[in-house]
């Protein structure tokens, strides 16, 4: 491992160690969306989360983090509805027919991060908007991820997630908030490192990307107006007109090769296949 200006640099070995951190975070994931319904708290899915990741020996990179006037108090961020990221969970807090959550959550194993996120709708069928608006959030993350390559640019990726969110309004009839000021980061020994990674770039600009980075991707896309507000607890950050908005991330690795997603159990195959790319394993 090793760093210049600020980035960390893994070898092949290092991130088959953050596959296993990837691994260990998607079946955490996979906990939290079976137990999503309507009734429960978003605290149980941070319970559900919390259970697995300690069944691995794996700890909690959200729990405490940031100021420590205010250190986060969960596992996970579970953001309802116009809440787009950092949301905290609450036995109070219950899900109802109609919700739109957003679950973000990462883990520590063997000094390893993983940071991954997904977005769903809770209950009753969702409205034409919001299946739309989860589909054109996903989409704009893979096509984020397809553009990541040895010897690319940052700003391919910017690029390619910010096109594929314009694109899917186009397609949708309708204009997305593309989230500004919070989007993807290096990933390593620290949860949040250089680069910032963000959602709206162009082309052949940025940082040169290198095998051994990995990066967390991350789009965040509202049904109205990118502007937002954060609340009075300090973390949580919502849309300022009150729009419904969608979180997704994978953590990635950039082999010489190719990519690997270490948060997605098949390694990105399902997400990359439409772009044509084919992950490297690190099984």
């Amino acid at each position: 491992m090793g760093r210049s200006g600020g980035v960390e640099y893994k070898t092949r070995t290092e991130l088959q160690s953050m596959r296993a951190a990837g691994l260990v975070l998607a079946e955490a994931l996979e906990a939290a969306r079976a137990v999503i319904r309507p009734g429960v708290s978003t605290a149980d899915v941070d319970d559900a989360v919390a259970a697995v990741l300690a069944e691995h020996g794996a700890t909690s990179n959200f729990l405490g983090y940031g100021d420590p006037d205010n250190p986060f108090p969960a596992t996970i961020c579970a953001s309802v509805n116009d809440e787009i990221v950092h949301g905290i969970p609450s036995r109070s807090r219950i899900l109802v027919d109609g919700d739109l959550l957003s679950v973000d959550a990462g883990c520590v194993l063997d000094g390893w991060h993983a940071d991954s996120a997904f977005s769903v709708h809770v209950g009753e069928p969702p409205s034409v908007a919001e299946v739309d608006l989860l589909r054109a959030t996903e989409s704009a993350m893979w096509a984020g991820i397809a553009a990541i390559r040895d010897g690319g640019r940052l700003g391919d990726v910017s690029h390619a997630i910010e096109s594929s969110a314009e694109r899917s309004g186009h397609l949708d009839g309708r204009r997305y908030g593309s989230v500004e000021g919070y989007g993807g980061h290096g990933i390593g020994r620290a949860m949040h490192m250089e680069p910032f990674v963000p959602n709206q770039g162009r082309r052949g600009k940025g940082p040169r990307l290198a095998a051994g980075m990995a990066l967390a991707i991350e789009p965040m896309l509202a049904l109205g107006k990118a502007s937002t507000v954060e609340l009075p607890d300090g973390w949580t950050v919502s849309t300022r007109d009150g729009a419904r908005s969608a979180h997704f991330e994978h953590s990635v690795a950039v082999l010489a090769d190719g990519v690997c997603v270490l948060t997605a159990r098949d390694g990105g195959a399902a997400g990359l296949a439409p772009y044509g790319v084919v992950p490297v394993s690190l099984d």
